[in-house]
């Protein structure tokens, strides 16, 4: 009987034991998936924010496609057909010969520069079209590729979404102050939906930022920065000095293009031939000059060409800014991250820069006619994405 009695005893101390083996390997299970489930939270982008981005940087970056190879094409009906009338961006397109019609592309341009063709004016709108897909799709393409060493949670993303929303409320704003010339010109319907885009995305963008700042803080611990660098240290020394040279040059040929259109600076070679062939002097004439004499009474009448022309230029300076603060701003932190962070503005800087190239290398025939010579900034431009490649694609 004493036997039977520590037999039972036994057996009920091992299932005891069996069972508290079962329930810690059920918390354990649980501890792992709750620990797997906020690694992959932190990792990706959230989904509303992903979204968001998709559909509104997905539709600006359509309308920027369009105008860069296709310019002049109408795709949203009569609101976009208004908005093209009014920047007069439709006499390059040509469907008449099927597929073999120029249609706006690059094919549609020539050789020759003439009163009658224009080129210098097609030449700012694929500059637009090319500088405006490139700024919206910087916002999207990391979303949507994300990279294995790019994490939401540490605030990878947070500097590139950051100062694209405020560069969203800046074109809103440059929209908002020409609201009268765009409703006299009828396209008024379509620069409504731009800002509204514009604005819904920056807050929705801003909002989540905020929230990423604030978590990014007890998330993830402190890590050493790279051989050779300190916490205060720029990602690429070498970047650094190509941004501030070369997109310091373009922020002021852009700067006086945005602020002071028509005005002749006295430093740039040949900048009133430049002015002259994209037609700055007629649009914005500088006043007590012989071109105010000669165009100062039409120019009221091309409201559309200096509104695409400053909005060109507005590109220009809000891609200028964010590979300042891409090159210049950001450093390498105590974790390392600010290397990740930079690379990602790079990347798709590199392809923005490769973009507004294959424009000046296009149209170089013609503006030479035109005794405007692009080889300068051919080369700079180059040198430019070259560096921010090598920078951005190279670990």
């Amino acid at each position: 009987m004493a036997s039977a009695k520590v037999e039972t005893v036994a057996t009920k101390a091992n299932k005891a034991a069996t069972e508290k083996r079962k329930q810690k390997k059920l918390l354990d299970d649980k501890v792992t998936l709750l620990k797997n489930a906020t690694a992959i939270s932190n990792h990706f982008v959230p989904i509303p924010l992903l979204l968001t981005v998709l559909i509104c940087s997905g539709f600006l970056s359509i309308l920027s496609y369009r105008d860069f190879f296709s310019t002049g094409k109408v795709i949203l009906g009569p609101m976009d057909e208004a908005m093209l009338t009014f920047t007069k961006s439709m006499q390059w397109f040509d469907n008449t010969n099927g597929w073999k019609s120029s249609q706006g592309g690059f094919s549609a341009v020539q050789a020759i520069t003439t009163d009658e063709n224009d080129m210098g004016g097609f030449f700012i709108r694929k500059v637009a079209g090319a500088v405006a897909l490139s700024f919206h799709m910087q916002k999207l393409v990391p979303l949507l590729v994300q990279g294995s060493n790019t994490h939401w949670g540490k605030g990878h993303f947070n500097p590139i979404l950051l100062t694209s929303a405020i560069c969203n409320l800046v074109i809103a704003g440059f929209y908002f102050c020409n609201r009268k010339d765009l409703k006299a010109g009828g396209a008024h319907e379509m620069a409504f939906i731009i800002i509204v885009i514009l604005t819904v995305e920056a807050f929705v963008v801003i909002n989540y930022v905020i929230s990423s700042y604030l978590n990014a803080k007890h998330t993830f611990p402190h890590e050493k920065p790279p051989p050779g660098k300190n916490a205060n240290s720029l990602v690429s020394r070498i970047a650094a000095r190509t941004v501030a040279i070369v997109s310091g040059m373009t922020t002021i040929l852009a700067g006086r293009d945005f602020f002071f259109p028509g005005q002749i600076l006295p430093f740039p070679p040949h900048d009133d031939i430049y002015l002259e062939w994209t037609g700055a002097f007629i649009h914005s004439p500088p006043p007590y000059t012989q071109e105010s004499e000669e165009h100062g009474l039409e120019a009221p009448l091309h409201t559309g060409e200096r509104f695409i022309s400053r909005l060109m230029a507005l590109y220009v300076l809000l891609i200028c800014f964010q590979k300042f603060v891409s090159s210049l701003v950001i450093t390498v932190g105590r974790d390392g991250c600010g290397v990740v962070k930079s690379r990602l503005f790079w990347r798709y800087q590199t392809i923005g820069n490769l973009l507004v190239l294959v424009c000046f290398r296009v149209f170089g025939p013609s503006a030479l006619t035109a005794s405007f010579d692009v080889r300068w900034h051919l080369m700079c431009i180059g040198y430019e994405a070259f560096i921010l490649g090598l920078y951005g694609f190279t670990s």
